[in-house]
């Protein structure tokens, strides 16, 4: 692979200053693969958990021991994993039609959510939305990246809501993805006026970034994707819901059948896929921080605006970079797809996506399509054209991806 010598000297040299960083994120890797393989052994993991089920799904010891494992990775009383979850949007949206009946208020206190879920909600027009279905819906916008508490406050106090959703990750905005620390404040707040209101949180990218998660700080419900974070790069597809039994019932009978709900969806051979993915997350995780960390110093150094700084708190596997010229956008993307494993040969273009209404650059040179945990770099082409990066299975490919895009993005665009 071709890369300029100065590109390659400004890379290790921004990797010196980020070994501090560095160290926080192998702490941190520590205690939660100690969290992980201590769920495997209280469940008591064997051999015969990678076994599969066919037809109907039924009595699927190995699909049991997964959601029991997820269930105690993310603190929560309940899990629902499974493959028949096409994405994390999908998730989300068996999540919102499980939880929510005609009359019912939504209310996202965290701005517009993802763009996958306009038409779940009901954003934009379509006949099997949420709103077509008679749920209303609202949103509160954050204020300096953070909640409108008194906003949020005057509202519940004077609606009967029944679903809060909070998106954690930014999506494609500008604001700050949001932290356990404020989630725990406002979740507070709102059980103080309305302990029956319902808090969903949208964790993807989220999971194992700090040593807890939402379901600790009194989220009721949370969702997220496998080619996202606990998939651990290994996880062909599907998705999690989980957090008070009670609901993730509710879930489980929506995306299969009342009456039957979880009892049933055959693994079709993927669980030792699922639970490798769990098992090797801690450290993937670490890798693509790492990545994002190193990235951020390097796009820095180079005189643009990046967030989060290298040496800020993270939560979340999104490094950000505003590039404010379409152009360089599209270059830098290139470059990372020209430096991952697969179709390293693609020179991707924007594009119109299923979901979106800007078109998209997207670079997934991954073995699993659309895979987030491996280095992937996407953005709309929209103002101010900000690069959003993410994963990489190991560093060391991270790092090489990076300076492949540097690179590219130096060649071509100066």
């Amino acid at each position: 692979m071709n890369i300029d010598s100065k590109v390659i000297e400004l890379v290790n040299s921004c990797e010196k200053s980020c070994l501090e960083e560095f160290k926080k994120i192998d702490e941190l890797c520590d205690y939660n693969s100690l969290k992980v393989l201590t769920a495997f052994h209280n469940n008591e993991v064997t051999e015969s958990a990678f076994n599969s089920t066919t037809g109907y799904g039924y009595h699927d010891y190995g699909r049991e021991k997964i959601e029991c494992i997820f269930r105690d990775v993310l603190g929560a009383e309940d899990a629902l994993v499974r493959s028949q979850f096409i994405s994390g949007s999908h998730a989300l949206n068996v999540c919102f039609f499980g939880l929510l009946r005609p009359g019912d208020i939504l209310l996202s206190i965290s701005g517009k959510p993802y763009d996958t879920l306009d038409q779940v909600i009901g954003i934009k027009d379509n006949p099997s939305s949420l709103k077509s279905f008679g749920v209303e819906y609202h949103q509160i916008e954050l204020v300096d990246d953070d909640f409108d508490y008194d906003s949020i406050k005057d509202f519940i106090s004077n609606n009967k809501v029944k679903v809060i959703e909070i998106q954690r990750s930014k999506g494609y905005s500008t604001r700050k993805s949001l932290s356990l620390e404020k989630l725990e404040k406002v979740i507070k707040m709102i059980k103080e006026i309305d302990k029956d209101i319902i808090i969903m949180v949208d964790n993807c990218y989220c999971e194992f970034v700090s040593k807890k998660e939402p379901t600790s700080v009194g989220a009721d419900i949370i969702v997220g994707s496998l080619i996202k974070n606990l998939g651990g790069g290994i996880a062909p597809n599907g998705a999690y819901i989980a957090g008070r039994h009670d609901l993730v019932e509710l879930c489980a009978e929506r995306l299969t059948l009342p009456g039957e709900g979880r009892e049933v969806g055959p693994t079709l051979g993927i669980n030792k896929s699922l639970l490798q993915g769990i098992y090797m997350a801690p450290s993937v995780v670490a890798s693509s921080l790492k990545t994002a960390v190193l990235t951020s110093k390097v796009l820095s150094d180079l005189g643009y605006e990046v967030d989060p700084k290298y040496n800020e708190e993270r939560v979340d596997i999104v490094q950000n970079i505003i590039f404010k010229d379409p152009n360089k956008l599209i270059e830098f993307t290139r470059g990372i797809q020209q430096g991952s494993a697969i179709d390293s040969n693609a020179l991707v273009e924007p594009s119109d996506m299923p979901g979106y209404e800007d078109k998209i650059i997207m670079a997934s040179g991954s073995f699993t399509q659309g895979s987030s945990i491996e280095l992937s770099c996407d953005g709309p082409l929209r103002e101010p054209y900000i690069a959003y990066m993410q994963g990489s299975i190991t560093y060391n490919y991270g790092k090489i991806g990076l300076m492949k895009a540097v690179d590219r993005l130096v060649k071509e665009v100066n």
